[in-house]
């Protein structure tokens, strides 16, 4: 039997399907478009939204499964891979992508070594070799200086992992039609020799990822001693606070803060980069922004090739300013 058909893992919490599932659907739709099959999304965990596993349908699958138990919940990559693979044994798909989320970066490299299958992980592009109809899969490598496009030709399922916020959700196709299918997992797939003790959720007032705004430092800012500048702006927008590579590699702002390829991916509403000058590592992490606005005195700078409204000038002049009129505005909303 020959593999066929795209598939997605989606990703639920609490009974909830993750916006990450909704991501993989974009890049899923084009990739079943270009091999002329069906999409499925496949979920595992326990009491899962109905409304959430339709609205899968509703965004662009044709087939969801869900494979549901009470030690499903939560994820566990034992259990969690060995109802993967039946699957996987049962239905051959050809292609398998996940999110680069803990759950994706434990679960596939996991279950591809036991399926004897090819995997890249966090990638930023996908797409088909029209030649051959294999999955060409684009990451960035040496440090995110250059971007490697691999090929697993020869294992099926080919299965990469993809940047979460690298594209935007698919969204909602009313009156969309698909299939749903419930199953419950069988009991002896379910052990495992690890358990869930506890879970800390992570406190930080601006999760760069999920922020609606984030205001990114860049080189042109010269010293750490000048970063107070870009943090009020940050703070008057309530935004996240961002960096380029070289004020984190110059020791400026830690390494949670990195936008690019080799840093985070970020879709906000609203994009403000100061003193950043636009390298392609840093455009390939923001540049599906709604809205980019660049401050930079170079008007050549690359990062106005993708701003919608640019600002050629001394930030150090124009920054503070902007903040203040900034604060004002909202201070006369109040």
């Amino acid at each position: 039997m020959e593999h066929k058909g795209v598939w997605i893992l989606a990703e639920q919490s609490a009974g909830r399907v993750q916006r990450v599932s909704h991501e993989l659907l974009t890049r899923g739709m084009d990739l079943s478009a270009k091999r002329g099959c069906d999409l499925t999304a496949v979920v595992f965990g326990h009491q899962i939204n109905d409304g959430d596993l339709h609205d899968l349908i509703a965004r662009g699958a044709d087939r969801v499964i869900a494979m549901e138990a009470p030690e499903l919940e939560h994820f566990l990559v034992e259990p969690y891979a060995a109802c993967l693979r039946k699957l996987l044994a049962e239905e051959r798909p050809e292609i398998l992508i996940a999110g680069a989320t803990t759950t994706g970066r434990t679960l596939l490299p996991y279950v591809a070594i036991q399926a004897d299958a090819g995997l890249t992980a966090d990638c930023t592009v996908l797409d088909i070799e029209p030649e051959t109809g294999n999955l060409l899969q684009t990451r960035p490598a040496i440090g995110g200086n250059i971007l490697a496009t691999i090929k697993t030709p020869n294992h099926r399922p080919q299965m990469a992992t993809v940047r979460p916020r690298s594209t935007r959700p698919a969204p909602r196709q009313e009156g969309r039609r698909g299939e749903v299918v419930r199953q419950a997992a069988p009991k002896d797939l379910l052990g495992g020799r690890m358990r869930r003790v506890d879970f800390l959720p992570n406190e930080e007032e601006h999760s760069l990822q999920d922020a609606d705004a984030v205001v990114t430092a860049g080189r042109g800012i010269k010293k750490a001693q000048n970063l107070p500048v870009v943090r009020a702006l940050a703070e008057s927008l309530d935004a996240a606070l961002g960096a380029t590579r070289d004020v984190v590699d110059r020791g400026w702002l830690s390494y949670p803060h990195q936008v690019g390829l080799s840093g985070k991916t970020v879709t906000p509403k609203l994009y403000v980069a100061v003193g950043v000058s636009g390298a392609i590592q840093h455009l390939a992490g923001m540049q599906t922004a709604e809205h980019i606005v660049a401050v930079n005195s170079d008007p050549d700078a690359q990062i106005f090739r993708v701003a919608e409204l640019g600002v050629v000038g001394n930030l150090f002049e124009f920054v503070p300013v902007l903040t203040e009129k900034i604060r004002a505005a909202r201070t006369s909303t109040r």
